[in-house]
């Protein structure tokens, strides 16, 4: 892979040991003649990444998360280093990313390239999200009625507490947590996940990843959130659909050589199994 030479670093400074990881990281890479800067927060306003061969994340999951977003605007790959809990997408321990930073500065890794959701909302609300899309009442304590078209084809009505629309890579966040399936995440497709449903048969709808979805609220007057990676919130009413497609971005994560995306759910799941005995 090309050689990063210019690295910016986005740190949680919340998070425990974050800085001290941070610093050791940036030493080695100027060791390798590497110009590092140190951005002033990890939610990255648009154009800070311009021109940069890669952004270092240090915290956890919803860190990366929030760097994401100019990240994917820039086409800028993300090192994702773990000092948060779960680390789905920092993929890279503090040991793991110390002991390989200079060879990944020079080019040893991988990239996975992640598919994104779009979200329109009207003509002058657009966004998208890397995990999921949640659509909730605004109150967050009311159930909606949802109506959901697939290119322009009648789905059904939910009846619940909200809907999550979640990417390949968000389908270990709040749709597993919901009840939905693990998606691995070279799959092209979309899935739709009802939150507390008053009909128990509703259960997820996968999509494929050319699909246009519509959401209508069929409650009058009600106020409806829509929730981009828990983050970034848009919001429409009854009579303003919401639009759902895959975006035309991608996020790249770097990834160790070797990546595997079954040994990180088995480690971060804690799934029980001896894949050497099962090989007997």
């Amino acid at each position: 892979m090309k050689p990063i030479r210019r690295l910016a670093f986005a740190i949680n400074h919340g998070k425990s040991g974050a800085d001290d990881v941070a610093r050791q990281l940036a030493a080695i890479a100027r060791g390798e003649n590497v110009e590092v800067r140190e951005m002033d927060s990890y939610n990255l306003p648009s154009g800070s990444l311009a021109g940069f061969d890669a952004c270092c994340v240090v915290g956890g999951d919803g860190t990366l998360l929030s760097a994401s977003h100019e990240a994917a605007n820039q086409g800028v790959p993300v090192i994702g280093v773990n000092r948060g809990s779960l680390g789905f997408l920092t993929t890279y321990s503090v040991d793991e990313a110390l002991s390989s930073f200079k060879s990944l500065l020079g080019g040893e890794y991988q990239l996975s390239h992640r598919e994104l959701l779009g979200c329109r909302t009207g003509s002058d609300q657009q966004d998208f999200a890397v995990n999921d899309v949640v659509i909730k009442d605004e109150g967050h304590s009311k159930l909606v009625r949802l109506a959901v078209h697939a290119d322009g084809e009648f789905v059904t009505e939910y009846y619940c507490d909200g809907l999550i629309f979640s990417t390949p890579t968000g389908s270990t966040a709040y749709n597993l947590s919901s009840g939905g399936p693990i998606i691995h995440p070279s799959a092209g497709v979309v899935a739709m996940t009802p939150i507390c449903p008053h009909t128990l048969t509703n259960r997820t709808v996968i999509f494929r990843e050319d699909v246009t979805l519509r959401v209508d609220s069929r409650i009058e007057g009600a106020n409806i959130l829509i929730a981009l990676d828990g983050q970034r919130n848009l919001m429409t009413c009854t009579g303003v659909p919401v639009e759902i497609f895959m975006s035309k971005r991608k996020l790249a994560l770097v990834q160790k050589p070797g990546y595997s995306h079954f040994e990180v759910v088995r480690t971060k799941l804690a799934w029980s199994g001896d894949a050497t005995q099962q090989a007997k």
